[in-house]
């Protein structure tokens, strides 16, 4: 069932309980250090876990119109095997020892439908202005140290009318989940990523009419969010 982010809004009695602005800052230094140190296990520890949710967003992918698809953190390449043959994918990362898993998975498993692989930093790409058709960001807006800067570039980098799509993990706004969320903040920059994470700090109100998420099974701890400029 989806819904719009207007009805994903904190309910009485509720405000002031969060901010949208994560209490840990981090740095594309912190982030390429915790991903170092993830990568040789990512896929064992965090596969399973993102499973649904990378499924679900490349089906919506597959979905659309347009042919050619930048993924953003594209990590060791988990979700490349599940592109529709008629996709052109480009995909990025940051940290490089990521990246060459991802390149051995593509060249394990002959996937003629990945155009290229970048190290790259997601809110500064050196591509050019609407050179996709869709952007994809799976487990990224929390990861980045500007979740802003992240939407603006995949919005200058997509055509207009193309599609913008973000799976990720966006914080609790109240009960014991809370609670975890803001207790594990301080240690946003070991883990690699914003446990507290707010969906405001991400999208702005203009942004609100043009959303649409989807909860993502079994449990709706990641949410599968859709924007179309």
């Amino acid at each position: 069932m989806s819904h719009t982010i207007e009805q994903r809004r904190r309910g009485p009695g509720s405000s002031g309980s969060r901010s949208s602005v994560p209490r840990a800052a981090l740095d594309a230094d912190a982030v390429r250090a915790a991903y170092r140190r993830w990568a040789g296990v990512y896929d064992t520890v965090f596969g399973l876990v993102s499973a649904a949710g990378r499924r679900r967003a490349v089906r919506e992918v597959n979905a659309l119109p347009g042919r050619d698809v930048l993924e953003m953190g594209v990590g060791t390449g988990l979700a490349l095997p599940r592109y529709a043959l008629d996709k052109r994918v480009t995909g990025i990362d940051l940290s490089a020892e990521m990246l060459e898993r991802a390149r051995r998975r593509v060249a394990k498993l002959g996937l003629d439908g990945v155009a290229a692989l970048h190290e790259m930093d997601a809110e500064a790409t050196t591509f050019p202005d609407d050179s996709f058709d869709i952007a994809v960001a799976m487990f990224v807006a929390s990861v980045v140290p500007h979740p802003r800067r992240l939407l603006a570039e995949m919005r200058r980098v997509v055509r207009p009318g193309g599609h913008l799509l973000f799976v990720n993990h966006f914080a609790a706004e109240r009960g014991p989940r809370w609670w975890a969320e803001w207790a594990l903040a301080p240690a946003s920059r070991a883990l690699g990523w914003h446990p507290d994470f707010a969906m405001e700090a991400l999208f702005g109100a203009e942004d609100r009419p043009r959303l649409t998420t989807h909860p993502i099974a079994p449990f709706g701890i990641f949410t599968l969010v859709r924007l179309q400029d």
